[in-house]
């Protein structure tokens, strides 16, 4: 089963990029693309949860939807 969680990117003064969810506790990821901070928030996101699991945690995410918005983000 597919579930969604929202991610807050935000441009840093440094130029990266910076992720976070208040959906999973812990999220935290910086890439130096919107492209590398998605990838890097994917793998983490997976393994907060992977751990939560085997604390016998469960983090409450949306179950994916047959439609949903999701935003395309083009280079320039």
């Amino acid at each position: 089963m597919e579930q969604i969680a929202n991610l807050h990117i935000e441009k840093l003064p440094e130029g990266v990029y910076l992720a976070t969810s208040d959906d999973i506790p812990g999220l935290v990821a910086q890439g130096r693309t919107i492209t590398e901070t998605l990838e890097i928030a994917h793998d983490v996101a997976k393994k907060l949860l992977e751990a939560q699991a085997e604390r016998h945690q469960q983090t409450k995410l949306t179950s994916t939807k047959d439609s949903f918005d999701y935003p395309l983000i083009l280079g320039t």
